[in-house]
């Protein structure tokens, strides 16, 4: 009978319930709120700062793209005008003694030329520093005491605001190798004895 009574009571006597959760205070919800609130507040004004320096970034590229589009937009014609100037310089190579007053005609205006084209920020690219291929175009290589240097130029480069507008067309020099004395082998030294 015990056993009975024993699963008697365990039936009458209700599984317990989930603790009753207490309400929140009013006050405790607005709190909350307001927490969520100013968390969103903060995150619109984070959004708000990055807008405003990718905004200012961009103008800051867009400004930087059209000095640089200023600084070359006539780089075309400067090229052509730096045909006209090799020209002229081939005229004065030419010239004799007997053309001295045409040779000094063509002498001012290309150095009037030269003037016009430094104005503009052209200059010539410089061959006795050595050959660099970001401003020399190597023509030849001929044997030299240095690798690397420039023996001749056949046609004279440009920069222009520190970019290259033209290549120098050159010759560089390659340090000739020391020819090594040929190693006899023994069979052919006695040989030749």
């Amino acid at each position: 009978m015990t056993d009975k009574s024993e699963e008697k009571t365990q039936k009458d006597v209700p599984e317990t319930q989930e603790p009753v959760k207490e309400a929140k205070p009013k006050a405790s919800k607005k709190e909350d709120e307001l927490a969520k609130a100013k968390a969103e507040a903060e995150s619109y004004l984070d959004m708000a700062r990055r807008v405003q320096a990718e905004f200012e970034n961009y103008r800051k590229r867009t400004e930087k793209e059209n000095a640089d589009y200023r600084k070359f937009a006539t780089s075309g014609l400067v090229s052509e005008l730096l045909n006209i100037a090799d020209d002229l310089e081939k005229a004065l190579e030419t010239a004799t003694d007997a053309e001295d007053n045409f040779a000094t005609g063509i002498k001012a205006i290309r150095g009037n030329l030269m003037k016009i084209l430094e104005n503009q920020g052209v200059t010539e690219v410089p061959v006795d520093k050595g050959f660099d291929p970001n401003m020399h175009e190597a023509l030849m290589v001929m044997d030299g005491e240095e690798d690397g240097k420039v023996a001749q130029v056949y046609q004279k480069g440009y920069l222009m605001n520190g970019r290259v507008l033209r290549t120098a067309k050159v010759v560089v020099t390659k340090k000739k190798e020391q020819e090594a004395a040929p190693v006899q082998d023994e069979k052919t030294a006695e040989n030749e004895n």
